[in-house]
């Protein structure tokens, strides 16, 4: 055991995450008692608090041995500790803390909402506008069908690649460098595709393109959920959803007009433009991930100081590559060891995979069937669109439903499977439509009640969407970005494979039973929101990652708890002992006064 050095605090600040010029007794007190206890215990070192009354994390213990770490410049602590860090110089967030995402102003909340949903909007609706111009594509490069129909593919694939590697680098470095250089590339591969003068320089780019687009769809939740309570969460990312869910609606809109009267190359052209928007967006918004902002706080605090005892709980103890391979390889984990993520995962994808079989089916169903131009046939998605934005304006009745629940009483809030109930009707919504679209889509019907048809699929669509990101975050809280990094996996491989199979589908079992396929296999899922809704707090109990959560959860509270009732207890013994020298003073002070009196008389 080394002994340390007793230090003076630089620039007169205490351990604490503020300074108070009040505490100078304190420290005087803790110095004397520290030597008291070296000289009597050599081999320990006792470090005692000073009293910091603007101290706001937790004390896990008063006693510590000898610290062996390595702070780095990024703010990474390498290195063990043989006990807990001096939970005097912890870095934690402040009552109103102004550097707190979830304490901006509503103002500048409503800025990064939008930014995130306009930014992830482009990036779907570039998937989705292709599909207009494959007509086009198989003349120009004289490709077949299915070959051209491999720009869909390829981008959901490459999707799914970057949002295995994009979430967990969120985690390591922070959302807001992720996003800046990943949608500088997305922007620049648009350029390739453009200006493709085969099928194979349209592939590539368009693979690698969505591989960079994908921290937008994979992190985007993540953002919202680091500014907003937990009351607002279901609202804030219903907003957020407007965009993202009506993206591969408007795609095949504006592609189809565009394709039209410009040509299938400024399909690409637009979405550049939009796209650049988007990254002058994002670099706009500031950092919203908590964790990077405290270590980078407590990075700050060791840089000013010159201490290296200052730190922060989300301090990685991990080298680089160590830590880099845990974070890579999360969502896999997640995706194939949890209960919530293997059920969530699997349904979303299905859903997900036949919201994208129907941008194959509809062109098929208004163009070749009805002989609909690219432009009319890309209205023909207004009525999911109708029905993603009729979910989001009724969110306010959904979280009626939700607050309804009646409280855990272990926790005292709403337990999370309140948020399935919405998913359970989602979920029979969501099949109606497609039964309902796959009987009135053949041209004896009128075009509007196959289209209306799409106003219960939208619906279902976004609650679905909405409410199950919504639960898969409240239940991996700051493993969240990875939990959707999973999802986000799983159904985009859903959504690029099942499209290739659309024209063959529809061509062997015609329009009227390939939708009814579609809208059966819907109805057979809707157990799964149903079994989590009855039986989703036993499903949880079995998870170890969120028990190990809960259990940190729970210890850091008991260790605030105790540190503060302590804190509280030293304050008192300290005021009454300062109480009782003031009364020494003030009595000599007295007696001296009446010597002088007396002399003078």
């Amino acid at each position: 055991m080394v002994e340390e050095q007793e230090k003076p605090f630089p620039n007169g600040s205490t351990p604490s995450t503020q300074s108070h010029t009040s505490d100078t007794d304190s420290i005087h007190e803790t110095q004397s008692i520290r030597q008291n206890d070296q000289d009597n215990h050599p081999n320990r070192l006792h470090l005692v608090r000073s009293y910091a009354s603007g101290y706001s994390g937790f004390a896990p213990q008063t006693e510590y041995a000898d610290i062996n770490l390595k702070h780095t410049t990024t703010g990474a602590t390498l290195g063990s500790t043989t006990t807990a860090n001096d939970p005097a110089f912890e870095v934690d967030w402040e009552d109103n803390d102004p550097e707190n995402p979830r304490n901006w102003s509503m103002a500048y909340k409503s800025v990064v909402v939008f930014a995130m949903s306009y930014s992830t909007t482009v990036t779907v609706l570039f998937s989705t506008s292709y599909t207009v111009t494959i007509a086009s594509l198989e003349r120009v490069f004289d490709v077949g069908h299915l070959t051209a129909l491999l720009g869909l593919t390829t981008y959901l694939i490459g999707m799914a690649a970057g949002s295995t590697v994009l979430a967990p680098l969120s985690e390591m470095y922070g959302r807001r460098p992720v996003y800046i250089f990943s949608t500088a590339i997305f922007v620049l591969l648009i350029l390739p595709c453009a200006l493709a003068k085969n099928i194979e320089s349209l592939l590539i780019p368009r693979f690698f393109g969505a591989f960079a687009a994908a921290s937008l769809v994979s992190n985007a939740p993540g953002s919202i959920n680091d500014i907003v309570v937990e009351e607002y969460r279901a609202l804030a990312f219903s907003i957020w959803a407007i965009g993202p869910l009506n993206g591969p609606v408007v795609g095949p809109i504006i592609g189809g007009f565009t394709y039209q009267y410009l040509g299938w190359r400024w399909t690409n052209w637009l979405v550049m433009i939009l796209a650049g928007v988007a990254f002058a967006f994002v670099a706009i918004v500031k950092e919203t991930y908590g964790p990077t902002l405290l270590r980078k706080r407590a990075a700050k605090k060791r840089k000013e100081t010159g201490d290296p005892r200052w730190w922060s709980r989300f301090d990685e103890k991990k080298a680089f590559l160590p830590l880099l391979k845990v974070n890579l390889s999360r969502p896999f984990v997640l995706m194939v060891t949890e209960p919530i993520c293997i059920f969530w995962d699997v349904y979303v994808a299905i859903v997900y995979g036949t919201l994208y079989l129907s941008f194959v089916a509809y062109p098929i169903v208004f163009q070749q069937q009805r002989g609909w131009s690219p432009g009319l046939g890309g209205l023909a998605f207004c009525g999911i669109g109708i029905g993603n934005l009729l979910t989001i304006l009724l969110e306010p009745a959904c979280r009626r439903l939700i607050n309804s629940h009646r409280k855990d009483p272990e926790t005292g809030d709403i337990p999370p499977e309140a948020m399935v109930s919405v998913i359970c009707i989602a979920a029979v919504s969501l099949a109606a439509g497609e039964l309902w679209f796959a009987w009135t889509c053949t041209p004896n019907i009128h075009w509007i009640v196959p289209i209306l048809a799409g106003v219960p699929f939208g619906a279902g669509n976004a609650g679905v969407f909405i409410y199950s990101n919504n639960y898969l975050v409240h239940s991996y809280s700051v493993y969240a970005a990875s939990a959707l990094a999973g999802n986000a996996v799983l159904r985009s491989i859903m959504g690029a494979v099942l499209p290739l199979a659309g024209p063959a589908m529809y061509a062997s079992l015609g329009s009227n039973w390939a939708g009814c396929t579609l809208g059966l296999i819907e109805m057979a899922c809707v157990p799964i929101p149903v079994v989590f809704y009855l039986y989703g707090k036993k499903i949880r109990a079995k998870s170890s990652l969120i028990k190990q959560l809960q259990e940190d959860k729970r210890r850091a509270d008991e260790k605030k708890e105790r540190f503060l009732r302590k804190m509280e207890r030293e304050a008192i013994k300290r005021g009454d002992a300062e109480a009782s020298v003031g009364g020494v003073a003030k009595t000599g002070a007295a007696v001296a006064e009446e010597r002088d009196v007396e002399k003078g008389a």
